[in-house]
């Protein structure tokens, strides 16, 4: 057991980019600025407190026309200057707003990252949500990709009226990760094999056929027991890494938003504050998890 254990925390330690890939200063106004990425007047930065007692910098990126919400928690070896492309090609093909995070320990954010430290991170988001920008449940999306899936599990199984869920690349638990084991320890981490039963909102899996991190088989038993399972995206060939880069990853995932759209409630839009335009980029960078550079070093 204590092997087991330990190479479970091995595998599925945090790798936070040493150094960060950005800092947060003041403008000349007071407001908050990400350093080192380029400035978008349809982005907020935000410093927020935590269960935890850490302080973690979270980013509302505003679309202007956009009803929904996307709450995103990214893999475990990137930090938002990373993201920064990416976003910017979701929100402006999806038409959503989107609220990411940088987990205690990342990026700007203070604190060491641990699974719960994540739960606490995830919460302190969502209040900042409903608090500043007026979010309501049917109106979010809780997306979470490879580790982000645990945070994004854990929010999903306690707020009851999520417009949906997005499982990307996402673990049924640590241990199972290592071994196709049929219980759950006491010690496993990031327990999203049972969460995903307690979640009652579509649920969109999507998953690469030839996932080198995390199995298929992890994302085809998420969506098994699903509640309300949406049309899952087997990306055929994609790897743990690499599926924006895939056409049908885009085209599924706006026809999953065009449905939560459809069934959330009908009122007109927010409007929220913004500048004119939103620039579109070509190319989505690819994040890779360390873990995979560390098996392959093994």
């Amino acid at each position: 057991m204590g092997n087991v254990t330990s190479n479970v925390a091995a595998r599925f330690a945090f790798f936070p980019p040493d150094p960060p890939t950005y800092d947060v200063h003041k403008d000349e106004s007071g407001k908050l600025v990400l350093q080192g990425m380029t400035a978008d007047k349809n982005i907020d930065v935000h410093m927020l407190d935590t269960k935890g007692g850490n302080k973690i910098i979270a980013t509302f990126w505003r679309h202007p026309v956009a009803r929904l919400t996307l709450l995103y928690s990214h893999g475990n070896a990137a930090d938002l200057g990373q993201m920064h492309e990416l976003f910017n090609e979701l929100r402006a093909h999806l038409r959503v707003n989107i609220m990411s995070y940088d987990y205690s320990g990342y990026g700007a954010s203070t604190g060491k990252p641990t699974e719960f430290n994540t739960y606490y991170d995830i919460e302190a988001v969502y209040n900042c949500l409903k608090k500043e920008y007026g979010v309501k449940q049917e109106d979010l999306i809780v997306y979470g990709q490879s580790v982000g899936s645990g945070p994004t599990l854990y929010l999903a199984s306690r707020v009851k009226k999520l417009g949906g869920v997005v499982l990307h690349s996402a673990i049924l638990s640590g241990i199972r990760v290592l071994y196709p084991v049929k219980m759950t320890f006491w010690f496993d981490i990031f327990k999203n094999i049972d969460k995903i039963r307690r979640v009652q909102c579509p649920v969109l899996v999507i998953h690469g056929t030839d996932d080198e991190i995390v199995d298929w088989s992890h994302g085809k038993r998420l969506w098994e027991l699903s509640k309300e399972k949406y049309d899952p995206l087997w990306v055929k060939g994609g790897g743990h890494c690499n599926l924006e880069t895939f056409p049908e990853y885009i085209k599924h995932l706006r026809k999953f938003i065009s449905t939560i759209e459809k069934i959330s409630i009908s009122k007109p839009a927010k409007q929220l504050t913004s500048a004119p335009s939103i620039t579109e980029h070509k190319h989505c960078k690819c994040l890779r998890l360390k873990a995979k550079k560390e098996k392959e070093e093994s």
